[in-house]
């Protein structure tokens, strides 16, 4: 017996209407019988007789339909942007189907359009999105390329985008530019800086160029004895305990962390320094303390940490969600920093918190009974009359606490 399946025709488009689409192509369109596409790609073939379905934000019912005219053997039509393929509608539905049920005719990508416009190469180029998907990732990968072009969307604007990547460390000067309306009568394409950028309004189809000017630093081991630090009596996470505690933290590249409690700032000082393109909120409430971390940052600067003199929680009411959080100190109010930290950590995010006392050790243990407990005793070898003896250091207690990831 024949299958009576037909493959999904996905079709990139340049633009949104008929221009460019060969005659063969067209008349596929106009003999399918489920045509599916974005409302301006639909609205461009308004002579198709076949039965329409917009995509929209959920997926799901497109997903179905699809599926359905598959299997019933049903001419099907997608209408794409560009190349389906490259951060696009075929990338989603090879998800859902295999190879056979598709057949994928691509088009000039928005990349491929916006370098041509430019009159630049683009075979060294970084190609990302930050359409629908979190900044984070975006920027982190942005700021390793020499060249960079980036899908924009509604939220993640040229202007956003633009700005992310000066509080990044990324020069004002350094050059971009902004390809609009690509391949339709009303294209635009605008070279600019980076500060002009970040100022810029934009039209929402788009993609936003940078060609950053400085090579990322590179990232630094921690380990940073504690006698380089400024602070104050002494009061320091200890070299040996900060080691393990940036262990268990595990930041990695565009993650963001916060160092609550910063103190002298030893602590988130060598993580951002460890992960150049991480984002590090170092919160303080003391300003000596402040002044030190200031001090130490001229010492061993961070560009990718900024230090906030607040109290927490309300200090981090504005931050970005962590991937990870320090707590070092409380000032007394460690069920609230709990409270909020529990709330906001990202899923799969971690907490470690160093403790000096019983008592608030007894409280995390309340709040985070799986939390994962150490005791951590260091001893430093001292000279005494030409011989060695181990100096103690005040014992830690260190909680460890990873938030589960959603299931799915």
């Amino acid at each position: 017996m024949t299958s009576a399946r037909r493959p999904i025709l996905v079709l990139g488009v340049t633009g949104a209407g008929p221009e460019g689409v060969p005659p063969s192509l067209l008349a596929q369109i106009h003999q399918a019988e489920l045509l599916v596409g974005g409302r301006r790609h639909l609205a461009a073939f308004p002579d198709a007789p076949g039965e329409r379905l917009a995509i929209t934000g959920e997926l799901a019912p497109v997903l179905r339909r699809l599926g359905q005219a598959w299997e019933t053997g049903e001419r099907a039509v997608v209408l794409a942007s560009g190349d389906p393929l490259l951060y696009g509608m075929g990338a989603t539905l090879r998800r859902h189907f295999p190879p056979e049920a598709l057949e994928i005719v691509p088009g000039p990508s928005a990349f491929q359009l916006a370098f041509a416009a430019l009159g630049e190469p683009w075979h060294d180029a970084r190609l990302l999105s930050a359409h629908g998907r979190p900044l984070a990732p975006v920027i982190a990968q942005a700021l390793e390329a020499s060249k960079v072009a980036i899908l924009t969307d509604r939220r993640h604007t040229p202007a956003v985008i633009a700005q992310a990547l000066l509080d990044a460390g990324l020069p004002g000067e350094t050059p971009a530019a902004i390809a609009e309306e690509l391949a339709s009568p009303a294209q635009r394409i605008r070279r600019l800086s980076l500060q002009e950028a970040s100022q810029s309004q934009a039209r929402p189809l788009n993609v936003f160029l940078v060609w950053p000017e400085r090579a990322l630093p590179q990232p630094l081991p921690p380990g940073l004895p504690d006698h380089l630090f400024a602070t104050t009596g002494r009061q320091i996470t200890k070299r040996e305990v900060r080691l393990l505690g940036l262990a268990e933290l595990a930041l990695g590249p565009g993650e963001a962390l916060w160092d609550l409690g910063a103190g002298s700032g030893a602590v988130g000082i060598e993580a951002a320094r460890s992960q150049p393109t991480a984002r590090v909120y170092a919160v303080e409430r003391r300003p000596r303390f402040c002044q030190h971390i200031q001090e130490n940052l001229g010492r061993f600067p961070a560009p990718n940490l900024r230090l906030i003199q607040g109290t927490a929680p309300e200090a981090c009411q504005d931050l970005p969600d962590p991937d990870a959080v320090f707590l070092g100190g409380s000032g007394g109010r460690l069920l609230p920093i709990l409270a909020q930290v529990t709330q906001r950590l990202r899923p799969g995010g971690r907490l470690v918190i160093n403790l000096a006392t019983l008592e608030n050790l007894a409280t995390v243990r309340e709040r985070l009974p799986e939390a994962r407990v150490t005791q951590l005793q260091i001893s430093r070898g001292a000279a005494i009359q030409g011989k060695l003896r181990l100096e103690p250091l005040n014992p830690v207690f260190m909680a460890v606490w990873r938030k589960e990831r959603r299931s799915l």
